[in-house]
């Protein structure tokens, strides 16, 4: 007959196992509908100001607001993207942006000048650092790069101006444009709607306003971004010599249609085999050939044990060829966060989304040094050690404790091994329950 404290070791294993699955489900399923349950108010926000009406011309300042915490918009940026209602509608001039097409202007060759942009849907892209002075604007010129509002406050907002013509109507109702989209992988726009008007004071005494305002806002789904993961996870530990990798087939496999990946060793000329990629375009993938096949692995190796602290390890590697990772990002979620010592090499912020549970916390690199997360190679990879206090009550080895309940890197959610997978302790100290030697003794004492 199995003891009663071994009855109850296998069921406390068991219900930590259904925790876990429940939530993986739970983010599955928040995933697919855009809801990300460590940033429930993410969304990026398109400001439409109606500043100034001359005739049939209005001046449009548009603003684009990442209120993301951990997730920001990397190169090639955003493109964004509408449908005028009025086919004689036309962007005359743009400051702080441009449009990728002129377009058909052929119906103003009587005009002293021909407008900048006639397309009934234009894209518009961000100018890059050192536009010409006259042709810029406030917040402007970040190549459509985003900061999230953790890692650079100053760096969330992009913006611009343009003078647009709306032929027929003066109705700004009717002129408001429809089908908005950001031109990145991932995000859904939904319908403008209108809001207060936005109100400014320059000197600081006097307060002005716009004619309206209209919102719109944009929200981010990992499974819509891409049908596979994107980055994965590998465990250890110094109690046991196991190195648990990344789960097979974590971001795709070998052999596949579209897998592509340079062995170990392999010279680089298959790089060039690769589409060449304009500057507001994304590269295809080439990752290093593996069992996972992930651009992106971070590892977690529980280190060290003290008296009243443990220490970690976090690497992080790329392992894609053809793309560096620029400010990127780490989100991690473990219990003993709230007693985070000291860390080297990382920033360090805590979530608190949910009042006084603080057990989510997001890294990223130091500027200048490590923010920058290199095509895979020697210099690939960014380190950091973190030295935890021992939350009395709580902490264990056992069971797999020490490892995080997930992560995800620049905001997309990496694969975790499974939980019974997880390296454990040696079978003389998994256990605090009385040993089978010492039952035999009570037996044949009893017995005698």
């Amino acid at each position: 007959m199995m003891s009663p404290l071994f009855l109850f070791g296998a069921q406390r294993s068991n219900a930590v196992l259904f925790i876990i699955f429940i939530s993986s489900l739970v983010t599955s399923f928040s995933l697919s509908y855009g809801y990300d349950s460590l940033d429930p108010y993410a969304n990026i926000t398109i400001t439409w100001d109606f500043r100034l009406q001359t005739g049939s011309t209005y001046d449009i300042k548009v603003s684009i607001y990442n209120f993301q915490q951990f997730r920001h918009l990397d190169r090639p940026g955003w493109k964004l993207s509408w449908i005028w209602q009025d086919d004689d509608q036309v962007i005359w001039d743009m400051w702080g942006a441009e449009a990728m097409e002129q377009g058909n202007c052929s119906k103003f060759r009587s005009s002293p000048q021909l407008p900048h942009c006639c397309k009934k849907q234009p894209v518009i892209i961000d100018f890059l650092p050192g536009a010409p002075y006259n042709k810029q604007f406030s917040n402007c010129c970040k190549g459509g790069e985003l900061s999230s509002m953790i890692q650079d406050s100053s760096k969330f907002l992009s913006a611009f101006q343009m003078n647009v013509g709306f032929g027929k109507t003066n109705n700004i109702t009717e002129v408001m444009p429809t089908n908005f989209t950001l031109g990145i992988p991932g995000y859904t726009c939904g319908d403008a709607f209108l809001v207060s008007p936005t109100r400014s004071s320059p000197d600081g005494r006097r307060w002005v306003q716009t004619l309206e305002t209209w919102n719109v806002t944009c929200m981010y789904s990992q499974f819509r971004a891409s049908p596979s993961p994107k980055c994965c996870v590998s465990l250890s530990a110094f109690y046991n010599s196991t190195i648990v990798p990344c789960p097979k087939c974590s971001c795709g496999c070998q052999g596949l249609p579209g897998a592509k990946c340079l062995k170990s060793g392999e010279k680089s000329p298959h790089l060039l085999e690769l589409p060449r990629a304009q500057e507001n375009e994304e590269v295809p993938p080439l990752v290093t050939c593996s069992q996972h096949m992930c651009p992106i692995r971070v590892h977690w190796h529980v280190k060290q044990s003290y008296k009243e602290y443990w220490r970690v390890k976090i690497t992080i590697t790329n392992l894609n060829f053809v793309k560096n990772y620029s400010s990127w990002s780490l989100v991690v979620q473990h219990p003993n966060l709230r007693s985070v010592t000291q860390l080297f090499s990382f920033n360090y912020h805590p979530l608190n989304t949910y009042g006084n549970i603080n057990d989510t916390g997001m890294f990223w690199g130091i500027k200048s040094y490590n923010d920058m997360l290199l095509a895979s190679g020697q210099s690939g990879n960014a380190q950091s050690e973190m030295l935890l206090q021992k939350d009395p009550g709580i902490f264990t080895f056992r069971e797999g404790w020490t490892f995080p309940r997930r992560i995800s890197f620049n905001g997309d959610e990496c694969v975790m091994p499974p939980p019974d997978e997880y390296p454990t302790l040696p079978n003389s100290a998994t256990t605090s329950r009385p040993s089978l030697v010492f039952f035999s003794f009570l037996i044949l004492a009893f017995v005698f």
